[in-house]
């Protein structure tokens, strides 16, 4: 199944200040995360930011500042989101099939909410240049589990490119020319 713009949110997942040191290839992580989350925006996709117990982790790091400003925060207890009350109001206001998720950790938060996200009906997409876990084993288990799941496992340039449909167009330019350096 492809991915489709008019049905998509884009979720990140507890990329927060206090997380992100202990990331592996954090750097390129946040750096597709980024880059996504700009393409989303750029298309008016609805953006979902979770934070886990921000006031012991922290907050949403600061190199996602612009897509924060664009996005609707939910703070969180649970591991997956969708145990908390608060994200399953927000996330069912916007009536959108496809939840394209990134973050952090990959085996612990983002697993938890991506599998039962699937089981609630969602089609979940899971650009796995987009998220990170302090040991990459424990990544590549949890990607291998959620692909297991019925998880979409693709990377940020396929949501990019799919989101988009066709070239040409502002969008087109300004993402092909970000894509090829």
């Amino acid at each position: 199944m492809l991915l489709s713009a008019k049905d998509s949110l884009l979720l990140i997942v507890d990329a927060q200040e206090r997380l992100l040191p202990a990331i592996h290839q954090r750097d390129v992580v946040t750096s597709r995360m980024r880059w996504l989350g700009e393409i989303a925006m750029q298309l008016d996709l609805p953006i979902l930011i979770t934070e886990q117990y921000p006031k012991g982790l922290g907050y949403t790091v600061d190199s996602l500042q612009e897509i924060i400003e664009a996005a609707r925060v939910v703070e969180k207890t649970h591991f997956s989101a969708l145990r908390d009350d608060t994200f399953r109001d927000v996330l069912s206001e916007y009536n959108k099939k496809h939840v394209v998720i990134m973050g952090m950790e990959t085996h612990v938060c983002v697993l938890q909410t991506a599998i039962e996200l699937q089981s609630s009906g969602y089609q979940v997409f899971l650009p796995a240049d987009t998220v990170g876990s302090r040991r990459p084993t424990d990544k590549d288990s949890a990607i291998e589990r959620m692909r297991g799941a019925g998880v979409e496992i693709i990377t940020s340039e396929m949501a990019a490119f799919e989101w988009l449909e066709k070239a040409g167009g502002d969008t087109f330019r300004h993402i092909s020319r970000n894509w090829l350096k």
